[in-house]
Formats: C-alpha cells, structure tokens, sequence
C-alpha cells in the first residue's frame, strides 16, 4: 500500500494538481522503488523559478521607479545577477525550448508558439535540462508554464514528479476592461478578489509543501509563474499599491521611430496585441501599466512563498536558485506593446543565482543568454560535461562578475532577424539586411540608430562578424498560431 504524506493528502484530490498516479509524494516514490535510496550528499538540489513576460520592472534591477517587488529584491542580495541578460528568441514558446535544451533558435528551428519542444525533428535526441538532471541521479519536479506546451508525450518520462499547471478562472460575465476590438488575451483588472483563486498561488503552495518534505536523493525543481502574461487579471489589493493617476508612463517619444528601417514594422506587428496607437486612443495606458505592475507585485509574493519554504526546509543551505523569464515586455516603449522585438525592453531578462558556493555581490554587465542556464547548471553541480550545447557556463562570472564574455548575447525573432548584444552595444539585422545600431552607454534607450553613420562602421562591421548567417530554417507545424504581421504602425 503507498502512504501518501498527511500534508499532501488534501491536495491530492483538488482538481488543478496533476500528477501521474506514482507521484504522490517523493516517500511515495521511494517506497515504490521508483528512485534510488540513497544520493550523493555532495550534489546541491536545483531549484529554478521561471516568470512570464517579465521585463526589468523589479526594484533590483531598476527598470521602473516605484515597482514593490520585495521577495525578488531580497533574493537577488543573495546571489548574483546578470543586468545584461537576454532572452534566445523572444517569444514564450521558441524562449522556453532554447532554456530547456540549451541551443540557439538558429539549431532548434522554433521561432513562434509552436511547434512544441517534442514536435522538433532537431531535437530528438536532444534531453531537456529536467532529463539530463533525471539521468544523473536526480529527481526531477515540475509544476507550472515551465515548457510553454508542458512536458507531454516522450518528454513525460522527463519528470517524476508533476504539480499540474493550475488556471486561474476567468470572470463569468466577460471582460473586465476589454475595450471593443481587442483580443481577450489583453483583458486587465481586479480580479478575482483573493490569492487563494489564483492559479499561480496555488503552486506557489504546491510547490512549497514539496520543498519542505525529505528527500533522499537530490532534486531538480522547476516552478514557472505565469503573471505578468495577459491577461493582467490579479485580486484588488495588488491594484491598491499603484495609483493610477500617478504612475509614470514609459517614455514613447513620437520621433522615435524616424531612422528606423522599414522592415521593422513587419517584424514587429503581432495581431494579437494591441498598437500602441490603439491603447492612447483608448485612454487605458494608465490602467494597463497599473495592471502590470499589480501582477508583478502579485507574482513577487509568490516567489516569496516559496522562497520562504525553501528558507524553512531541511534544503535551505544545499539548493541552488535560479530565477528568470522567458523575455522582456514592451508597455509603449518604441510605440509596442508585449514582446517579438529585437529591441532591449522585448530582449532582455531577469536572470540570477544564488545558493552554495555562490558569493553575493556586484551585478555582473557581461552579456548573458538564457542558453546559458544549462551548462552553467551542470557546471555548478558537476555533473559531466554535455559537448553538443549552444550556451556557455557563467561560472566565470559567478565567481567575478568582472570576468569579460567574449562572445555576445544572440537573439533571434522570427527566421533571417537577429540581435548581438553586447556590453555597451546592440546591433539589428534584418532579414533583408537592413540595421540598427545603438550605443548602449550613451543611448540606453535606443533612440538613435548609429547604423548609417559614417563614424561608427568599424563598431558596426565588428558585430556583423556574430550574426548568424546559417541556421535552421522555421519549422512549422499546423497547429502553430498565424503570425499577423502586419505591414503599418500608426
């Protein structure tokens, strides 16, 4: 008969905690014969936090004056973070595929919502991060939008424990703020009116009761918070720290745009998303930058939830933390809204670690990816060497953030555009070879496009040596989302 911990009993019959039949608690698991008895004391467990859309609006990393996010702030005092850091493609699918095997969109051939990582000939015999971990002795956990598709069919045997992806309920009587014409992805307001509904709160909770059990060999934990993605949907009292009449809106200067490319504009336009013209018009842009900023604070106290069991555990000084989003998200800045852009607000992330070995200290301004999670992962636990990754280990930098990258940070979006970003420069290209260039020392907010001026072709002909010119072409799938580009922007 499997025994099923007290504590976990009550969860196991709520409908939003999906689990396969032998993953009622790690002891359950044990008892089944399922894992092994014993681990090597030496290996830290992994825990790692993943959040949704969330750009550099956090008090530690600056990017928005008067944003409350304690939980993130007191956990990034613990470790190191890279300020410089940049998604692989910034869109929540194609991002999460690249995190999860460690090689550029360029390898893997996603660069939209679909296909899912299993659906992706290229990486057949490609483990994910959770995989390598789980043939290395340890056991694998997961819960939340970790995979934007989840880990189904083949990849099923990837985790031995599985949380579930709980949803957060939608109001019955429609839209809350929708204006006419907009997709319901981008409704907004207060709602529902207490945490407890909330789908990431719940596995928040899930995944503390977990941390704080026993376990007898070492795990790798991966919990992904879906806010600050739309809809921007969080209960009243998160609303209640902004006022709306006093938040400050991003800078979105008309003559922005005026030695941009043309070629921008397609690459830039998603249908689903509102422009930037639209939300003006509507008069929303105040509720909406108050409804992101609600649902960061929101998800901030999440991670505090499980920061605070792992803080209580038995694991508290064997477990290293690695928190970070999938990408940035524009709220007008370069009149856009949401992410699939080249541009620093769409590209650039939240990453940090912390945990044992792990000095705090000085933010590290190299160019950082999200490929460069998983070698970096499997550096720090010392587990062997996987030869066929696109990243490279930041360990360098975990120990002096002053340690120099050689090579910069790559972004794709879509097939044939690409990004290099490095510490004081962002280069664009695009597929028709148009550019943009964009001296990040002076112009952190990339107003001015240097590409065509004579006094900055050798920084220019420098960048152009580490854009891709090869690479895997997109591979579609039938269920993949129409893309929308559009061909204006008002």
């Amino acid at each position: 008969m499997i025994n099923i911990s007290p504590e976990f009993a009550d969860d196991f019959a709520r409908p939003h905690l999906i689990m396969k039949s032998f993953t009622l608690s790690i002891g359950a698991l044990l008892l089944m014969g399922a894992l092994p008895l014993h681990a090597e004391e030496a290996k830290p467990n992994v825990l790692m936090i993943s959040i949704d859309d969330l750009n550099d609006w956090t008090g530690y990393l600056g990017g928005y004056p008067s944003v409350s996010t304690p939980h993130l702030d007191a956990l990034a005092e613990q470790g190191r973070i890279f300020s410089n850091a940049h998604c692989a493609i910034p869109v929540c699918s194609s991002s999460r595929v690249s995190v999860m095997s460690g090689l550029a969109a360029t390898t893997h051939g996603s660069y939209e919502i679909g296909p899912s990582y299993q659906q992706l000939p290229t990486l057949d015999g490609a483990p994910t991060l959770h995989r390598y971990f789980k043939d290395n002795g340890y056991t694998t956990i997961t819960g939340g939008k970790v995979l934007h598709h989840g880990f189904g069919d083949r990849l099923k045997e990837d985790i031995d424990l599985d949380l579930g992806r709980p949803k957060t309920a939608r109001p019955e009587g429609g839209p809350v703020s929708l204006p006419e014409g907009w997709s319901r992805a981008w409704d907004w307001g207060q709602f529902p009116e207490n945490d407890a509904d909330m789908g990431d709160y719940q596995l928040a909770n899930d995944a503390a009761k977990v941390i704080k059990e026993k376990h007898d060999q070492p795990f790798f934990m991966s919990v992904g918070f879906y806010r600050p993605h739309v809809p921007l949907l969080v209960p009243p009292k998160w609303f209640d720290l902004y006022d709306v009449e006093a938040i400050p809106l991003p800078k979105s200067p008309e003559s922005d745009l005026t030695d941009l490319p043309p070629n921008f504009r397609s690459i830039n336009d998603y249908a689903v998303a509102p422009k930037h013209s639209e939300v003006v018009a509507s008069g929303k842009q105040r509720s909406l930058t108050q409804a992101y900023l609600a649902s960061i604070s929101f998800v901030d106290h999440c991670v505090g939830i499980v920061m605070d069991a792992l803080e209580n555990s038995p694991h508290a000084d064997n477990t290293i933390v690695i928190l970070w989003s999938d990408h940035g998200f524009h709220l007008g800045e370069k009149h856009h809204w949401a992410k699939r852009t080249l541009w620093e607000e769409s590209t650039r992330v939240p990453l940090l670690f912390a945990g044992p070995g792990i000095e705090p200290g000085d933010a590290c301004v190299e160019p950082a990816s999200l490929i460069d999670i998983y070698p970096t992962l499997i550096e720090l636990c010392e587990l062997p060497e996987h030869d066929s990754l696109d990243g490279i280990s930041l360990t360098p930098q975990l120990e002096d953030p002053t340690t120099e990258r050689d090579e910069p940070a790559i972004i794709s979006s879509y097939y044939g555009n690409h990004a290099a970003r490095t510490r004081d420069w962002r280069l664009v290209v695009y597929e028709d070879g148009a550019k943009e260039l964009y001296n990040h020392r002076n112009d952190p907010e990339e107003y001015t496009n240097l590409a065509n001026d004579p006094g900055h072709q050798r920084i220019l002909e420098e960048l152009m040596a580490w854009i891709p010119t090869e690479g895997k072409p997109e591979f579609r799938v039938p269920s993949e989302r129409l893309k929308g580009r559009g061909n204006e922007r008002k």
